[in-house]
This record gives C-alpha cells, sequence and structure tokens, in this order.
C-alpha cells in the first residue's frame, strides 16, 4: 500500500524543477538528491544515487530517531533540509502532516485537519496511509474522507479539496502524485473509485475519470476487489501517457485532459502495487491470488490481443511494489520472498526467502533501487534487506532496526529515512549537493 523555480505552459508539462532533468522518459535519470514523493521523483524507486548505506543496526550508523505519536503506514519525503510525513493523531482525531528538520529530527511544525469522522479501515492500515508530495513549493496530502490539502514548506495552508467519502474496509493507501502544473490522486478503493488531476496550485479539478465496479467490501456479499495503486507518466512516441493499473486491468490516459487511450486486460481484482515502465512496457502486477502482465505503451482501445506481451496467471500476494533493472523485474512479495522476472517474458528468474531476526518476515514495502543497482527493502519485522539487481541472486546486508515498519525506505542525499510504528530514523551521513 501505499497504504521554486518553475516553467510551465498552461497546465503543461514543460517541467523546470531542481529535481528533474530532461523529458520524462524511461531512461532520463535526474542527478537530484531530494526523495519529494513516495517512490521518488519518477514515482518508480529508482534513486539516482550511488553509494547509499548498506549496514546499520539499531544503534550503528543512526543520525537520529525522532518518536512519533503513533503507528502509521506513509513514506517520509525529503525536500532539502526538511522531512514530511503523515499521522493519525487519536486525539481530536487529528489527520496530522508534520514537517521535521533534516539535522537533528526535530519536528518544526505540523497542520491538518481536526475533529473528522473515522472512517473504516484494517487494523494493520493506520489512518493517514497516505504519503505526502511535494515541488520544493507546494505539500500536497491526501487525508481520506477529510479531503485533499495543499500547504507551503512552512505550514500555510494554500488549499483544501472535499472529494467526498472514501470508504473500504481496508482503508486507503495511494498518494498524491505531482507531475508539471497538475497533481493527480486516485481516490479509493471502494464505491467510489476515481482518478482526479486537480491544478496544484489552487486545487481546482481539471478533469476526472471514474473507475465502474467498486465496492466497499463490506456486507454478506463481502467484492474483494479496488485498486491502490498510483499513477506514473511517462513519454511514449512523441507524446505522454500517464499509466494507471486499475482492478482487473492497465490502462493509459492523455495526462491533461484525462482522456482514455488505451486498456489492457490481464489484473485481478485486487490491486495494491503501482504500474511500472521500462523501454516501452508497462508492467501491472495484482494482489492476493495476483496476476501480471506486461503491455506495449502507445496502442489505442482495447490492445489486450495486440500489444500485451505476457501475462503471468498465479503469483503471490504482492502489496509493495517493484522496480525494473536492465531487462529484470525486482519485487518483495508479501510472504518475504524476494523474486527476479524477465521483464519480456514474465519468467521466473530466481526466488529467495529474505529472513532476518524480526517476529514477522511479512512484507508491504516497496523497493528503492540505487545508482549502483542495490535494491532496498524492509519487512514488517524491521529487517531491511539490500540486495543486487542481478539475474544472480546476491544478498549485500540483512540490517534490522527491531520494530514494525510497513513505510517503504526514502533516499536523499546519501542517507535513508525510515518510519517505523515507533520513530522516524534517519541512517547515514548526509553528503554535500555538488
Amino acid at each position: 500500500m501505499s497504504f521554486h523555480s518553475h516553467s510551465f505552459s498552461t497546465y503543461g508539462f514543460a517541467v523546470v524543477l531542481s529535481f528533474v532533468i530532461g523529458p520524462f522518459g524511461s531512461s532520463s535519470r535526474c542527478a537530484a538528491a531530494d526523495w519529494p514523493m513516495w517512490r521518488g521523483a519518477m514515482g518508480d524507486g529508482v534513486s539516482s544515487e550511488a553509494g547509499l548505506p548498506t549496514k546499520w543496526s539499531k544503534t550503528s550508523q543512526v543520525t537520529w530517531k525522532t518518536p512519533l505519536a503513533g503507528p502509521g503506514n506513509s513514506t517520509p519525503i525529503t525536500w532539502r533540509d526538511r522531512i514530511f510525513i503523515t499521522q493519525f493523531a487519536e486525539t481530536d482525531s487529528q489527520r496530522l502532516l508534520q514537517c521535521f528538520d533534516r539535522k537533528t529530527g526535530q519536528k518544526i511544525w505540523e497542520q491538518g485537519v481536526k475533529n473528522t469522522p473515522t472512517e473504516i479501515t484494517h487494523k494493520t492500515n493506520p489512518l493517514c496511509s497516505s504519503s505526502p508530495a511535494t515541488d520544493g513549493d507546494n505539500v500536497i496530502v491526501w487525508f481520506g474522507s477529510a479531503g485533499l490539502h495543499c500547504y507551503d514548506l512552512d505550514g500555510k495552508k494554500r488549499w483544501s479539496l472535499d472529494l467526498g467519502e472514501q470508504r473500504h474496509i481496508w482503508g486507503y493507501g495511494s498518494s498524491p502524485v505531482i507531475h508539471g502544473d497538475l497533481c493527480y490522486l486516485n481516490f479509493g478503493p471502494g464505491e467510489r473509485q476515481f482518478l482526479v488531476a486537480v491544478e496544484k496550485a489552487t486545487g481546482k479539478i481539471i478533469w476526472q475519470h471514474d473507475e465502474p465496479g467498486g465496492h466497499s467490501g463490506e456486507g454478506a456479499s463481502k467484492k474483494w476487489l479496488g485498486a491502490w495503486s498510483d499513477p506514473i507518466v511517462r513519454q511514449v512516441n512523441g507524446h505522454k501517457e500517464l499509466f494507471m493499473t486499475f482492478s482487473n486491468r492497465i490502462c493509459a490516459f492523455e495526462p491533461l485532459t484525462g482522456k482514455p487511450l488505451w486498456t489492457c486486460n490481464g489484473l485481478n481484482a485486487l490491486v495494491y502495487t503501482s504500474p511500472l515502465f521500462s523501454d516501452g512496457l508497462v508492467v501491472g502486477m495484482g494482489g492476493y491470488n495476483g496476476m501480471a502482465a506486461a503491455v506495449k505503451a502507445g496502442g489505442s482501445g482495447d490492445v489486450t490481443e495486440s500489444h500485451r506481451l505476457w501475462q503471468a496467471t498465479k503469483t503471490r500476494q504482492r502489496i509493495g511494489s517493484g522496480v525494473i533493472h536492465e531487462g529484470h523485474i525486482y519485487i518483495l512479495t508479501d510472504p518475504g520472498i524476494a523474486e527476479c522476472r524477465s521483464l519480456e517474458t514474465g519468467a521466473l528468474v530466481w526466488e529467495e526467502r529474505l529472513a532476518g531476526p524480526g517476529p514477522t518476515g511479512q512484507n508491504w514495502s516497496s523497493l528503492v533501487i540505487s545508482a549502483d543497482h542495490l535494491c532496498y527493502a524492509i519487512n514488517q519485522g524491521g529487517d531491511a534487506f539490500v540486495f543486487r539487481a542481478s539475474p544472480r541472486f546476491d544478498l549485500v546486508a540483512t540490517n534490522s532496526i527491531g520494530e514494525k515498519v510497513i513505510a517503504s525506505i526514502a533516499a536523499s542525499d546519501g542517507q535513508l529515512f525510515i518510519r517505523s510504528h515507533q520513530h522516524l530514523w534517519c541512517i547515514g551521513e548526509r553528503r554535500a549537493r555538488k
């Protein structure tokens, strides 16, 4: 799950951000060190940095750790000297965006929404499991039924948008995605599930796609379906496509208008992971008793027969998202088994159980891959694994902090940030920017 210098045309995507260089293509990688959204600047778990920490413990390589008010599943994001997380506080039913000082771990400010009705969720998925997103000017956060909100870096609210009730027995976990002038959000799962694009400066809705067939999972005739995934935007054959994985399908939209471009069947009804993109291929992976599929981007209409490259009809439970490197897909599945699959065929290359000293090997975190091709994941026992993105399995290190972790790791300026249910951790020494 999940669970200042800008140059834009009108709602355009000629982006000049301090973390982006060049077009949003499959091989364009920024030399930035911020981690501005869940899964980083490109939304795919790829870090532009090499030489990230590979070995740490509860006491070694810990620059600081800061106590948190309660459990949470959202991932930290970073911008320069600030760290942002979301937090649910039982007192006054507060949904909070919190800002921490990167050097010390001290909380600088918190803002949010108080006295909000508490919607249903699963005990393993506390409210406020959606991660924030920033472009260095705006910080946008989704608080489920309590709305979508935008703040500046000092915590001053800029706008709020009421999107109505979000209702599902397992709660929500998708996060805002900022791209150009727009912010995208997968609102759901539940009876109401839609993909919406809003103007990031004002919160004005630019377009909305309603995905039919939703269900809250309640009642005697339970229907377990829904998507917790986040969209990604990429360049395809001279134009941009916004990729999304919904129940049963992988699809693409025109990013500025929301016009549906193509759809491909091949997933099951529960989709927790976000789409992946490489070499012109979009990969979607389903959840419980799930399917996985790859489709060639750039089609029109129903491309299941014409563009689907492969489909794996039965895979392990996947909640965390994977990464792609040099023709291979890497992912740590819910049971704690790491997999490597061929991007071209979907065939399993290797699988290895990753076990540490923690009490549970269950994994909901998404992979991060560094510029020197090391994959990072952390399971619910607080055991972090570093292994090489290679067609031959090579475990580099196992590191434990001994606290429950569901959030994914964030990498920035040579440091790793880990949000457990007890603390926000900073691992490693900060690297100076060139």
